[in-house]
């Protein structure tokens, strides 16, 4: 996966505030889905989009469409909303059958890779250098999950979600300390949380997906994003990396110390139990996505409204060759234009990126629902909101960031996640070695 190397030169001041709602909405895809259709066609020659249900999200998106057909009477543009799992099945057979809607929605990675080598989407590289003020306006880091051998195949949308270290601040202050800023400042903390009976960090290692973090960090901080993105690009023994197999042994360093709470294997994260483990004082700290806020305000017995949840970034590791301020997560969702399209339907589309979406209200609704958009210049609406600290934190952690690599799980193929999935459970379990781990995922590079 290409990332962009531009760094962003606004640094943003921040007003703090306590916490607001709802970053889980970015979780996105609950709801009741809308009609279904029989294809990404139009009867009337429109053009067609396909999103996911579930407010607020699906309101706003709802709201672009109606405000884009109002300004354009001579274009159409019509959505029709899905839930998350449905929406999957159902675009995967709707463009191998060449019936596409015109916009689809998507995560980009691996996925949108597919289409791309198979030419079922546009390349979008000419439309952004002919607009280039639709380019400037979102973070450059979005734009990485977007991009297949340095062409762009979506733009992104609505907002960002950065995995973040989480940190329980009456614990720490209980205990006399700091949240770590580098890696052997975390393994002391471990030595210092265990010792006073507290699990140092929370891990709901049965999702699998919860441990990546650790990885996706530990692999950019040691040798940068190229190491993974080697392994995107299928370079063959790429899991071999030296700065991979570091990174893999670091995790079991972590687990080895007692790093994660006992038991973590057998906890879940759709349960949030994780989460409570931070906001009861059972743990000190967890990495998790930025969309666990709105769920710990919600949950967390006045955890968050108290101001006793703290966030920092990963920690920097001696001698490695990563940016500090590099990210993981997931940089945006995405639209790509269908290549079965028709011209006319192509234009409306186009104008629809164009013009159709980050208005002001879109922004505005994103933003009061506790996300952040993926849009520069937005600092002074965060600052006011009662979100100040954590929204204007992931804005400056996003916006800045020189690399934003996208979850591992979206980034590879479907094959290639649920191995990766597989062996990661086997590495935090300490079943494997870092060497096995690398030799089992390098089969299947190119799967």
């Amino acid at each position: 996966m290409a990332h962009s190397s531009h760094r962003s030169s606004r640094r943003i001041r921040l007003a703090a505030a306590v916490a607001a709602s709802a970053m889980a909405l970015s979780l996105a895809a609950c709801g009741t889905s809308g009609p279904t259709g029989s294809g990404g066609g139009s009867a009337t020659g429109a053009a067609t989009m396909w999103a996911l249900s579930g407010q607020p999200k699906e309101g706003l998106r709802q709201d672009t469409v109606d405000a884009f057909n109002k300004t354009n009477p001579d274009e159409k543009l019509e959505v029709t909303f899905f839930q998350n799992d449905a929406y999957k099945t159902k675009i995967r057979t709707a463009i191998g059958a060449g019936q596409a809607p015109t916009l689809i929605y998507g995560w980009g990675g691996g996925t949108l890779k597919a289409y791309a080598d198979a030419g079922q989407v546009e390349d979008l590289t000419s439309f952004f250098a002919d607009n280039p003020e639709v380019k400037d306006r979102l973070f450059p880091g979005s734009f990485g999950a977007a991009t297949i051998d340095d062409k762009i195949y979506a733009m992104p949308i609505q907002d960002v979600q950065p995995i973040v270290l989480f940190y329980n601040k009456k614990v720490f202050a209980d205990a006399g300390v700091e949240p770590p800023k580098t890696w052997d400042d975390l393994m002391s903390l471990v030595t210092t949380f265990n010792e006073k009976g507290i699990a140092p960090i929370s891990l709901a290692g049965q999702s699998r997906w919860t441990s990546m973090m650790w990885l996706e960090y530990l692999f950019d901080r040691i040798g940068g994003p190229e190491v993974f993105n080697d392994i995107f690009l299928g370079k063959p023994d790429a899991w071999s990396n030296p700065a991979a197999l570091e990174a893999l042994e670091k995790a079991q360093d972590l687990v080895a110390a007692d790093g994660f709470i006992k038991g973590f294997n057998s906890i879940t994260a759709d349960s949030n139990a994780d989460q409570a483990l931070l906001y009861t004082g059972k743990a000190a700290m967890m990495l998790h996505g930025g969309w666990t806020y709105g769920s710990m305000k919600a949950d967390g017995q006045n955890f968050v409204q108290d101001g006793n949840l703290g966030f920092v970034s990963f920690p920097t590791i001696e001698g490695g060759v990563g940016d500090a301020e590099n990210v993981v997560g997931n940089p945006a969702n995405y639209l790509s234009i269908s290549s079965s399209a028709s011209d006319e339907q192509k234009k409306i589309a186009e104008d629809y990126l164009k013009t159709g979406l980050f208005t002001e209200a879109e922004i505005d609704g994103l933003i009061e629902n506790g996300a952040v958009p993926v849009v520069n210049g937005v600092d002074d609406k965060l600052a006011a909101t009662d979100d100040a600290d954590y929204l204007t934190f992931v804005y400056q952690l996003a916006g800045n960031a020189p690399s934003f690599q996208q979850s591992w799980d979206q980034a590879l193929s479907p094959t290639a996640a649920e191995a990766l999935l597989n062996n990661i459970d086997q590495l935090f379990s300490r079943s494997i070695t870092p060497e096995e781990f690398a030799a089992n995922m390098n089969k299947t590079i190119g799967k």
